[in-house]
């Protein structure tokens, strides 16, 4: 059913034929809902969902950039036993590309945003 409508009577058995005091067609009985409370409940998870993605961008870009930073290049035993290893590509795709694919999409969808609409 639609978010916007509801049943004011309970629901019948699918199986069940309409009867006297049941029309055929029962959506012509539906009532809609306020908007602005429809609005309200999507809006408590959806602000719920972006603050605990938000949240998890900031801490996997910020491990990819620590990763760029405290890993010792010349010295392959500092990364060899990390998820990725025992190879420096495998490291930091493990480690700084989803960051990276995190700023690429940001980037994506905030100029996608500023284009002016055709």
């Amino acid at each position: 059913m639609n978010d916007a409508m509801r049943s004011p009577t309970p629901a019948r058995p699918a199986n069940s034929a309409p009867g006297p005091d049941r029309p055929a067609n029962s959506a012509s009985r539906t009532v809609p809902v306020p908007a602005a409370r429809a609005g309200r409940r999507r809006a408590a998870w959806l602000w719920a969902l972006l603050t605990v993605g938000s949240v998890l961008a900031v801490y996997l870009v910020g491990r990819g950039v620590a990763e760029l930073i405290l890993i010792h290049y010349g010295d392959p035993a500092s990364y060899a036993k990390d998820w990725g290893g025992p190879s420096l590509a495998g490291v930091l795709a493990v480690h700084s590309g989803p960051g990276l694919v995190i700023v690429a999409a940001g980037t994506w969808w905030w100029l996608r945003g500023r284009r002016a609409p055709s």
